[in-house]
């Protein structure tokens, strides 16, 4: 039996800026479990100040289970022993990133986040896909019962790449979007039947789809089907919005927020309600329907997140970690709404738990391709995570999701086989490539592959004619 306070958690990324540190404080706050926790960067500084943190994190009164940190100088040297591999890590730069969200601009192309559809999610995955060859390699070499936490997007394909290296591989993705629409389904109960709202942990949902573009075909809160109070919350808030987390115009002064009224537009025509936040849900549709200019995302109630925002942002974040490893601001330890330490609680035999995670299709999304990766709601026990067959999508949304999970097949083979041309099929198939002449999307491939090369292995620098 596994020493339950003796855990090795190899991090990769470990020097990362927001993740890192949620993580850190959620095992701070569990006392069933602790151990070590081993942290690789190639950016070592970024490591050591987060080593730094986790060590004011077990100083706190807070902190009931004490982990040793330590900074590994290599790859290798880090997974030694793991019984957990988490990673999380940033592919590239946030210039290569501008070229990703900026430069299909001038194609008439906006992008909301860049990370996982359209132009800037095939870029970002040509980034990304080499070092999880490596990683999965790795794992494989050096602890192959080791389970492993993705994080990182774009999601599918890291999870498909790791699968596809070292197919007897014990790995998931986790995401938190659908927990975004979990409280949506709260707030629905609240305003349409006036009870106190739940916790989102009180409702069920049956999700399937791909990252980022997942549905909900029912939810239901205790005997309430929450599903068949939708229309009337709709009716309601569509014109004004409503976002969870405050109030509807809050995109205004929030670069994440949004008012909810693309999820509610597509399940007036779908019948099933997007399960991410609408900034990703609108990269997995054309061109034109809700990112067609500026003006049109104004009247969804959404942003698009600049790249400038983000330099700024990363900017703060580094301070920040600064600050926090050298003690010159107050560490605090506080619960996330992540439910990783839950589900490796779970893997561990310690809770069962019901969790959407990223896995390829065993079955459990029936009708689309075997071993494509999805995302459907999964459980987690002993050393185990079980899919659950998720009910069938109506045939407009089924549609959407199937195009979408054969972009990122397509995506993945042309970047296994280093294949310039497969990699043209998967960028011009975008929904959001929809309205690029054949001409123009060469163009632009060629123009993004040039500004992302110095991130990519020479046999990925392709060039069309």
């Amino acid at each position: 039996m596994k020493d339950l306070h003796n855990i090795k958690i190899a991090y990769i990324g470990g020097g990362s800026k927001q993740w890192a540190r949620v993580f850190m404080n959620d095992l701070a706050l569990t006392s069933d479990i602790s151990g070590s926790i081993s942290l690789y960067d190639i950016d070592k500084e970024t490591a050591e100040r987060n080593r730094k943190i986790g060590d004011r994190i077990n100083a706190q009164k807070e902190a009931v289970s004490k982990w040793q940190y330590s900074v590994a100088d290599t790859l290798d040297e880090s997974l030694q022993n793991a019984d957990f591999v988490v990673i999380s890590i940033l592919p590239g730069t946030f210039e290569e990133m501008r070229s990703d969200v900026h430069a299909p601009e001038q194609y008439g192309i906006y992008q909301s986040v860049g990370d996982t559809a359209g132009p800037g999610g095939v870029l970002r995955a040509m980034r990304t896909v080499p070092a999880y060859e490596l990683f999965a390699r790795k794992i494989k070499e050096i602890c192959p019962n080791a389970w492993v936490i993705n994080f990182t997007n774009p999601m599918s394909i890291c999870v498909k790449t790791l699968y596809d290296v070292f197919p007897e591989i014990k790995a998931f993705g986790c995401c938190h979007e659908v927990f975004h629409t979990q409280k949506l389904l709260c707030c629905v109960v609240k305003e349409i039947l006036g009870l106190p709202q739940p916790d989102r942990t009180q409702i069920y949902t049956d999700v399937s789809g791909v990252n980022h573009f997942t549905w909900f075909t029912s939810a239901r809160y205790g005997s309430i089907d929450l599903m068949a109070l939708l229309p009337e919350f709709i009716k309601r808030y569509f014109t004004s919005g409503y976002y969870e987390n405050g109030p509807a115009d809050q995109y205004k002064t929030d670069m994440f927020a949004y008012a909810n009224r693309v999820k509610m537009d597509m399940y007036q025509r779908y019948g099933a309600l997007g399960a991410a936040g609408d900034r990703h849900l609108v990269e997995f549709m054309n061109n034109t329907w809700y990112l067609k200019d500026p003006q049109t995302v104004e009247y969804w109630k959404y942003r698009l997140t600049t790249v400038d925002f983000r330099i700024a942002q990363q900017k703060e974040r580094v301070e920040e970690t600064i600050a926090l490893a050298e003690g010159a601001k107050p560490v605090k330890v506080e619960k996330s709404s992540e439910e990783a330490v839950e589900l490796m609680k779970a893997i561990l035999g310690l809770e069962t738990r019901v969790s959407n995670v990223n896995l390829p299709n065993y079955g459990q999304m029936p009708g689309y391709p075997m071993g494509a990766i999805v995302e459907t709601n999964c459980v987690f026990s002993n050393d185990c995570v079980k899919p659950v067959v998720a009910s069938p999508l109506p045939d407009g949304a089924k549609s959407l999701v199937m195009r979408a999970l054969l972009n990122i097949e397509t995506l993945y083979e042309g970047i296994k086989k280093r294949n310039g041309d497969i990699l043209f099929q998967a960028f011009v198939n975008q929904p959001l490539c929809s309205t690029l002449t054949l001409t123009d999307a060469k163009k632009l491939f060629n123009t993004m592959v040039e500004n992302t090369a110095s991130y990519l292995p020479d046999d990925l620098k392709v060039k069309l004619l």
